[in-house]
């Protein structure tokens, strides 16, 4: 239990995807910018990386380590992260219309999300088994939406500043970004 504690407190807070391996960047920076849509990206991103973990350890356990195909596998990979998120965005569309409407555009983002791969190459990588590769994954899909809230909650308050014009938009986003990560450096003395 303990070490299951460890994985998902590393790989949140410790190795945050986006502010220490800086995977995932894209939807990061571009759908943080209100705290509703972010918290839904986050809610889609942990339903997919953490499905996405556990499709992934059983497709390298079962198929691609038996057949020594473990060449294949971030090929493997990719296909599954991109049907899973269709069945997310089907989903959403379905019973979310608000949420997917709000996403739009970011959505099918999840499928090229470097992090989700990431999760599941990282599972491959250090060896974890099924437990394990769900508890990095739901770690993993943790720290992604603890720090795209972060950034949307810091965005919408820092909105209606003063900032210096050369700092507008996209930069200060940046900057920001960068202090955030800088700010998780402390984790790491943590595990």
């Amino acid at each position: 239990m303990k070490e299951l504690i460890l994985i998902i407190v590393g790989s949140a807070l410790v190795n945050n995807i986006i502010l220490s391996q800086f995977q995932g960047l894209c939807p990061f920076l571009g759908v943080s910018k209100k705290v509703d849509t972010s918290i839904g990206m986050g809610g889609a991103v942990i339903f997919v990386i953490t499905l996405a973990c556990i499709a992934t350890n059983l497709v390298y356990a079962f198929v691609l380590v038996p057949l020594h195909l473990e060449y294949l596998q971030t090929i493997a990979f990719i296909l599954v992260i991109a049907a899973l998120v269709q069945f997310v965005e089907m989903f959403l569309k379905k019973n979310v219309p608000s949420l997917y409407q709000a996403l739009g555009v970011f959505l099918p983002l999840i499928t090229t999300n470097c992090a989700v791969l990431g999760a599941a190459l990282t599972n491959v990588q250090k060896g974890y088994s099924f437990i394990f590769s769900v508890a990095n994954g739901v770690g993993t899909a943790v720290g992604f939406t603890i720090a795209i809230v972060l950034l949307a909650s810091i965005r919408e308050s820092i909105e209606d500043n003063d900032i210096p014009l050369n700092f507008q938009g996209s930069p200060i986003v940046l900057v920001t970004s960068g202090l955030m990560a800088i700010a998780f450096l402390g984790f790491s003395g943590l595990i």
